[in-house]
């Protein structure tokens, strides 16, 4: 049964209603033919009669009329306009039809931004977000410039901005200032009736590029403001009468390599200074280790639960050290695509050491051998990346207090066969490691301050993410304070972590202690402070990643919002393009579709809202869900374990956001990233061929189940009557 309409979608319906039917009368009763310049002339004189025998009331009948005309962009503003000038005079008829032409503007806004503004967003958001984001940027001098300009019909600059964020106090205010020029050109002319002989012939050429000049002023004057304030910027540093370089990028983690690829591929001269190990942590101490540990569990745990398919479990025989060699290699397989020799082959300049700020185009670089290398450029790219919170607690300094950089080496080096962990935390990282740890089978303890894991997701996806732990052998302490560490004093004594869970005080016994409490931008050490440029948990920037510095420029884990590894890549496209192309043309970071996946067992992939955020905006959305164990592969591949579930726009089948739990929930995100991206709904996902059985089908399910929720129930009676009456012949 199709859904009732909601009492918004009643006042639209009647809104229209009541505009089409004002709409039909003023044609039906000949007003148009009354808002003509000839009308205006025969009936000048019987209108200033009337203006003398009752000024107030013609005035106010005046401007009624002129708002309703401005409001439903009904034709004969313009008439009105001079009408203004030849019954009230230049200075009353300018107040009125500045008044009248600006709150008729604001009606016709509203109006559209009611009924249009809806609908047009779902249909073309995605070519309406660089306009949105630009309106909002500078939509008060969009607006001033279209207004001072009469070359733009004013009818039409009130639909357009209808359909942008500008608020409508803004949109009034400029109206009011901006229409003004105009208004009195035209009440002026209007003085001059009689001797008028065409609407046209009033802004001539003189006059309009006037016009036209007056609205570049703001403009210009936005520019000029801005060359003074980077002189300002700038005028205490001396600047290079030549460059070293044309990019110097600091950080050789995602967001540097991408960085320096793009800038050698397009001939720059690049130079790329790291300090640590090329490829940062991904390669050496998270994505890619961690991944190659999960994927050694996985068959861990797939071993104790061989009887799922047919097979006869066992106890995997656990060599520790073996597992983490494994790990080192594939570490080692993969470091050769990040390596000095690649990114020298591609023509960029690796250097070895510390780098640090002198002044906006001055990098210094310390070998650990104590020898500085001086370097300028005309850009800078901060990618500095991002380190594991080590917090301190009570005892801290006693006990191995590892983090997901330093856990592999301690692991290497444990002489213990299956040492026992207390992992801190419950974000991604966290429950990531002490699966991975527990389905090895090492003993691990988790700890959480909240009540629940994963506090970005749904209630419902952490509740499988936590059973599926338990499930493993992972033991929980949600809602736990972590209050200090205590340590056995002899030689490798075991640690003590003392937590309090409501008003009951534990000890809780480990061998180490992995904090997974989140990670935090590299700001130190990098002469930001010296320069002044601002931080805070991350390098603030604008849209354009620049920094306070326009030509220093900030990207990946230091510049925030997110800490990914393909959102870092992601940015360093727009950090490279805009460092050496911005004088041409600059980019704003598109951040509207980022994916996220935790990679548990079940995975956990989410793009856009969750039910939380949505819920928390105040944004209505229609929830479908598909559960895994109704899909033919997943019910083959004993996989049948979580769910599809994604959110739409009310009435529409435009994705707002998506979450699947499952095996491959990461790689089944891929079609719906790409249906958001894109501007594609659920319809064109269900309209495309899956191949069967495969996983990728649980997207087309989900689209199917959200299409049957609007199979119009009433019609299937008669569709029913009219089946039975076809076999009759």
């Amino acid at each position: 049964m199709a859904p009732p309409l909601s009492p918004s979608r009643w006042r639209q319906l009647l809104l229209i209603a009541a505009i089409a039917l004002v709409v039909v009368l003023f044609f039906a009763l000949g007003l148009h033919r009354q808002l003509t310049l000839e009308a205006l002339q025969a009936a000048h004189g019987a209108l200033l009669e009337q203006r003398r025998q009752a000024p107030l009331l013609v005035a106010g009948a005046y401007l009624i009329l002129y708002v309703l005309v401005a409001a439903l962009s009904l034709p004969g503003a313009a008439v009105l306009t001079l009408a203004g000038g030849a019954l009230f005079g230049v200075g009353l008829g300018t107040l009125l039809v500045s008044f009248a032409s600006s709150i008729g503007a604001l009606l016709a806004f509203l109006v559209a931004r009611t009924l249009l503004r809806g609908p047009v967003r779902r249909r073309f958001a995605r070519q309406l977000a660089p306009i949105e984001a630009g309106v909002a940027r500078d939509g008060v001098l969009y607006l001033l410039s279209l207004r001072l300009a009469p070359v733009f019909p004013f009818f039409l600059v009130n639909l357009l901005m209808a359909l942008t964020p500008i608020r409508a106090a803004s949109f009034y205010l400029t109206s009011q200032i901006g229409m003004l020029p105009g208004t009195f050109v035209y009440v002026n002319a209007g003085t001059q009736l009689a001797q008028l002989r065409g609407i046209g012939g009033i802004l001539s050429p003189p006059l309009l590029g006037s016009l036209l000049l007056l609205a570049l002023f703001p403009w210009l004057a936005k520019a000029a403001l801005g060359r003074w304030q980077t002189w300002r910027l700038y005028r205490r540093w001396p600047r290079p009468r030549r460059f070293d370089r044309n990019l110097i990028v600091i950080g050789a983690g995602a967001a540097g390599l991408v960085t320096s690829y793009i800038a050698a591929t397009v001939k720059a001269r690049v130079t790329l200074v790291e300090r640590g190990a090329m490829g940062g942590d991904c390669l050496n101490t998270g994505c890619v280790p961690s991944k190659a540990l999960i994927s050694s569990a996985r068959l861990a745990a797939r071993l104790r639960r061989a009887d799922r398919y047919g097979l006869e479990p066992q106890e995997p025989r656990l060599n520790l050290r073996r597992v983490l060699e494994r790990v080192a290699a594939k570490v080692a397989a993969v470091a050769p695509h990040d390596s000095v020799e690649r990114y020298e082959g591609l023509g960029v300049e690796v250097l070895r050491g510390q780098a640090r700020l002198l002044d906006p185009w001055t990098v210094a670089i310390r070998s650990d051998a104590g020898s500085e290398q001086r370097l300028t450029a005309r850009a800078i790219v901060l990618a500095t990346g991002a380190e594991p919170v080590r917090p301190d607690w009570p005892g801290s300094e006693a006990v191995p207090l590892l983090t997901s950089e330093t856990v592999w080496d301690w692991l290497a080096q444990c002489p213990l066969e299956r040492p026992r962990l207390a992992v801190l935390g419950g974000g991604p990282i966290a429950c990531e490691l002490a699966q991975a740890l527990a389905q090895l089978g090492l003993p691990i303890t988790q700890i959480q301050r909240s009540d629940r894991l994963l506090r970005k997701e749904d209630a419902d996806v952490a509740a499988e993410v936590r059973q599926a732990l338990e499930e493993d052998g992972v033991t929980l302490h949600l809602d736990t304070e972590v209050l200090g560490f205590e340590r056995d004093p002899a030689p490798g004594g075991a640690v003590t972590v003392l937590v309090r869970q409501g008003e009951r005080r534990e000890r809780i016994a480990c061998d180490a202690v992995l904090c997974a409490l989140g990670r935090r931008a590299r700001l130190q050490g990098y002469g930001l402070e010296e320069l002044g440029i601002p931080t805070g948990a991350t390098i603030t920037t604008n849209a354009f990643l620049q920094t306070l510095y326009p030509n220093i420029y900030a990207a990946g884990d230091v510049a925030g919002p997110f800490q990914f590894t393909h959102t870092a890549a992601h940015q360093a496209w727009y950090a490279a393009v805009n460092a050496l192309f911005g004088q041409l043309r600059s980019f704003q970071v598109d951040n509207r579709v980022i994916p996220r996946t935790t990679f548990t067992d079940p995975e956990v992939a989410t793009v856009g809202l969750t039910e939380a955020e949505a819920s928390a905006r105040g944004l209505a959305v229609e929830v479908t869900r598909f559960p895994l164990h109704e899909l033919d592969r997943a019910i083959v591949e004993s996989a049948e374990r979580g769910f599809v579930k994604v959110l739409t726009s009310p009435g529409s089948d435009r994705i707002l956001g998506a979450t699947i739990v499952g095996e491959h929930a990461g790689e089944l995100l891929a079609e719906i990233v790409l249906a958001m991206k894109w501007g594609l709904g659920l319809g064109k996902i269900f309209g495309t061929i899956h191949a069967y059985p495969t996983l990728a089908e649980a997207s087309k399910y989900t689209a199917a189940a959200w299409k049957k929720q609007r199979v119009p129930q009433h019609l299937l009676p008669w569709l029913r009557r009219y089946h039975a009456w076809r076999r009759r012949g």
